[in-house]
């Protein structure tokens, strides 16, 4: 078995780019690479070549493998779906819903699941780069994790921690994690890296230097902040790039249990687009062309949440004065007259009103779809994936959205509102165009080669700021 550990001194220090950057910088050095996180929490799910579900992170780290992504690159997938509870994915499948404080009692289940997953990968490629969650440093959690060390020392995988210098306060992060670590968990640590440094990063060598003799780990490197970052598919909906200024309008609702926000990548990139992801407490600005109501891990929750910020009457206005509305998975559902939730799959049971825009029901159930899926819209060739409970029908489904084989979504009968089941809709250059000229916007092509063009980009600007065979040899 060959394979490291990138754990992170905090949440969001850039483990998941770094992993995918690795991925590929391994991936040209001839190597038979694969990805694995042991446990994720994300709402940001991508459906698997085996059937299932795993986190988006790990499906782009897959990506930079050049491998199509499967269920043991992620076998625990936390989805938090109210402030203390999640749904909880093994090996690509719900196994049941767990309160925070009951998550622990699964523990020894999951790790001999991650255990499983990872034996697989490890028993068919030649090196296995792995991503932590959150920090070692967490030690409250430490006596039965299975994210960081509690993995790292059951697999016997050596770690390189990572810091995050943007933040502020790097020095303490790394000799702090080491200090507040039991002995044998540090001496899993073989360096670390630093990471977002903005300027040069030469200013930083006598705290390089102060954190090499207060620790004794070795240096792999300071990476400067990578520049190309927006053109790789968001990790978190704050990720999302804010269009600026000019361009036509488009309003995506920040819903509480948003999912899949990746969706929107596509037309964040487009230069006649002006995106704005919108913060609760706000109303949907009156120059908006098109609403979006995106996924969510909580379409009932999240309905309320919507009403909650006033956006329901903000919507009615908005279509009134002849705008778009697009509602993607669960902002679909939401959409329609009613939710159905007959035996509280997707929270209390029972039945509540919806949006009205589009004259359709939606009846929940327990069972999750879970679909890579192609086929045509609006005359285009389309794909992506469907991840949903519930099953919509109704009038305004009798003019779909799209045949991937089966007809998909509806459309009301002036064609300003339209729901669909498909994530991932606007990657394909062809739909996305045909769809922005209804809006007067000139789409630009190239976007799924823009995405393989930034992780190669990000392979060499690790090359060019890390000691990546150095930091890859601590694998063997």
């Amino acid at each position: 078995m060959t394979a490291v550990m990138i754990q992170g001194t905090g949440s969001n220090v850039g483990k998941s780019m770094l992993v995918a950057g690795l991925c590929r910088a391994a991936v040209r050095r001839g190597l038979s690479v694969a990805p694995f996180k042991p446990q994720n929490m994300s709402n940001n799910a991508a459906v698997t070549a085996d059937g299932g579900e795993i986190g988006r992170a790990q499906a782009l780290q897959a990506r930079a493998c050049g491998l199509e992504p499967v269920t043991d690159m992620n076998p625990v997938l936390l989805k938090p779906e109210t402030e203390t509870g999640s749904q909880v994915i093994l090996q690509g499948r719900v196994i049941g819903r767990a309160q925070a404080r009951d998550y622990q009692a699964l523990k020894p289940r999951l790790l001999a699941g991650v255990l499983d997953s990872f034996a697989r990968l490890a028993a068919a490629h030649d090196l296995i780069i792995v991503e932590g969650a959150g920090s070692p440093a967490e030690v409250n959690l430490r006596p039965r994790d299975i994210a960081n060390m509690g993995f790292a020392r059951a697999a016997g995988v050596p770690v390189v921690l990572a810091g995050d210098i943007d933040r502020g306060g790097v020095i303490a992060q790394i000799v702090g994690t080491q200090a507040v670590i039991d002995a044998e968990d540090a001496a899993m640590i073989r360096g670390f890296l630093i990471n977002k440094f903005r300027g040069d990063p030469r200013l930083f060598d006598d705290g390089y230097r102060m954190i090499e003799e207060r620790t004794g780990w070795p240096g792999f490197g300071v990476v400067p902040w990578f520049a190309g970052a927006h053109r790789l598919p968001a990790e978190d909906a704050v990720d999302l790039r804010q269009g600026k200024g000019e361009g036509v309008h488009v309003v995506c609702l920040t819903l509480s249990r948003i999912a899949n926000f990746d969706d929107l990548d596509p037309l964040a990139a487009e230069p006649g687009i002006r995106l704005t992801m919108l913060a609760p407490g706000q109303a949907i600005p009156g120059d908006a062309a098109l609403v979006i109501v995106p996924g969510s891990k909580s379409t009932l929750g999240d309905l309320a949440f919507l009403r909650a910020q006033g956006w329901d009457i903000d919507l009615a206005a908005h279509h009134r004065r002849g705008g778009h509305v697009l509602g993607i998975c669960g902002g679909y559902q939401m959409l329609g007259r009613m939710i159905d939730d007959p035996s509280g799959a997707d929270g209390v049971a029972g039945q509540v009103a919806g949006l009205g825009l589009l004259d359709v029901t939606t009846v929940m159930s327990g069972t999750k779809r879970l679909e890579r899926v192609t086929g045509t819209a609006l005359g285009q060739p389309v794909s992506g994936y469907e991840i949903h409970m519930g099953r919509t029908t109704g009038p305004d489904c009798a003019r779909p959205f799209a045949h991937v084989p089966e007809a998909d979504g509806a459309t009301s009968p002036d064609g300003r509102v339209t729901g669909s089941y498909l994530h991932g809709l606007f990657s394909d250059d062809a739909f996305r165009a045909t769809w922005l000229a209804r809006l007067g916007v000139a789409s630009r092509p190239g976007f799924e080669a823009g995405v393989d063009a930034a992780l190669d980009d990000l392979a060499d600007h690790l090359e060019t700021h890390l000691d990546v065979a150095g930091l890859l040899a601590v694998a063997r």
